[in-house]
């Protein structure tokens, strides 16, 4: 598999949502907002999603489309970040 990146779809309307991103990668899928990697699920079952220490909780528009990539609300990744099933790195090295 090649990498691939494909603008986020807005749930109501369908229709691509300006800046924000999801790569399609061997390893797995990231989630880019603007110039920033936000979010990585990795292909691989025994590896933890990493969230961007930095930029995880950037902006409304950042949350509002992370809450979609993970598929929860953000009071939901600040439980698995306490709990240490999410781990906060810097995925913009």
């Amino acid at each position: 598999m090649r990498t691939k990146v494909k603008q986020m779809l807005s749930k109501k309307t369908f229709n691509p949502v300006s800046n924000q991103f999801i790569i399609y990668t061997p390893k797995g899928r990231y989630f880019q907002s603007y110039n920033s990697i936000i979010a990585f699920i990795p292909n691989n079952i025994n590896h933890k999603i990493k969230l961007d220490k930095y930029y995880w909780d950037y902006s409304r528009t950042t949350t509002k489309y992370r809450n979609e990539f993970l598929g929860e609300n953000t009071q939901e990744t600040k439980k698995k970040i306490e709990n240490k099933t999410y781990k906060l790195i810097d995925l913009n090295k």
